[in-house]
């Protein structure tokens, strides 16, 4: 009988999604949950990670399920029985997987890893968290605990499924085959189909990825932008002064940045969307299309969100939390079997 194919994706804890983190993360898992039968999707809230850094804690039980609301918001099917939803710390064997994996882990790999290097030069070494060096060890527990097969992540994180692969192999050469190996990036592409969901870029910096960390947030359009706000951003999107509109990130960052966005907020074809924009010289035209797509996105988003009960997030929280309580623990034991423990 073969594995049924598991799909694992966190939904971090944070009050300012912007249209990046829908379309990098959320959307892939929505569209996968709505047409999928047969695969078991987990949403859970690395509520854990979200503590790695500064954070409210008078806030993040609401945000917690303020987050999950806005993926049901945007059609996750929570009713469906293939879809989880659960928080991190309320399955207890994430916290254990990841001590048995430090020890199977070298401090030179994770000083290796690339966002602990730029978060750790923001914040300074001295001030640097143990939690957020070890960020990539518990990030494999939330993997490997669930036997997961695509993990949908932006190119920042492909570093960490490449140590989760990479640690799970050197586990099952010297303990057997206790752990599902996931796919590898290319397969991950073609699952996902990733050439079609390029990173958002800033709208004013179209050389940055759209990120709440920018400066000014003029050019990062917030789930929470009223519509009208949104459009303002989109008008004052950076282009150029080529004259003439075409796809290209290259030469046209800024124009190529709008028709991707376009695209993927109105489910039209790029290829359909280029062929009617291409080459002309109209881009205040061009810009007030695209004003109108997120204007659009925006407030049916907005008018959704509201009609989506607490008490239905905690229903499901609870049922999936206790089913993945279940399944994890069984990983969990044999793992500690594997090394002697049990």
């Amino acid at each position: 009988m073969s594995k049924k194919e598991v799909i694992v994706t966190g939904l971090r804890v944070n009050n300012d999604l912007h249209i990046g983190n829908y379309l990098g993360a959320i959307k892939p898992i929505v569209d996968m949950a709505q047409t999928s039968n047969d695969s078991q999707i987990n949403l859970f809230v690395p509520d854990l990670h979200s503590i790695t850094t500064n954070f409210d804690n008078t806030k993040l039980q609401k945000l917690i399920i303020d987050n999950i609301k806005t993926a049901v918001a945007f059609g996750l099917p929570i009713e469906k029985s293939n879809v989880n939803i659960y928080r991190q710390s309320y399955v207890s064997a994430h916290s254990e997987l990841t001590w048995i994996l430090d020890c199977f882990t070298g401090y030179g790999e994770l000083s290796r890893m690339i966002e602990f290097k730029e978060k750790s030069a923001q914040i300074g070494s001295q001030s640097v968290g143990v939690g957020l060096f070890n960020y990539p060890v518990l990030m494999a527990a939330d993997i490997l605990l669930y036997d997961a097969d695509y993990v949908p992540v932006g190119d920042d994180q492909r570093q960490h499924l490449e140590f989760t692969r990479n640690i799970a192999t050197k586990f099952n050469s010297k303990y057997g085959d206790v752990f599902n190996i996931i796919k590898s990036t290319a397969d991950h592409q073609e699952k996902f189909n990733r050439d079609q969901a390029p990173r958002i870029k800033d709208l004013l910096n179209p050389a940055k990825k759209m990120s709440k960390s920018s400066e000014s947030n003029k050019g990062v359009v917030f789930l929470s932008d009223k519509p009208e706000e949104a459009r303002h951003k989109i008008m004052s999107a950076t282009t150029d002064s080529i004259g003439s509109i075409n796809y290209n990130h290259d030469k046209q960052p800024g124009i190529s940045n709008l028709f991707d966005i376009m695209a993927m907020l109105s489910n039209e074809k790029l290829a359909d969307l280029t062929n009617q924009y291409s080459g002309s010289d109209n881009y205040m035209e061009f810009k007030k299309a695209a004003a109108d797509i997120v204007s659009d996105f925006l407030s049916n988003f907005q008018q959704k969100l509201p009609t989506i009960s607490d008490q239905q997030i905690i229903d499901k929280l609870q049922h999936s939390e206790a089913a993945m309580n279940e399944q994890a623990n069984k990983k969990l034991y044999a793992v500690q079997q594997a090394i002697g423990l049990r």
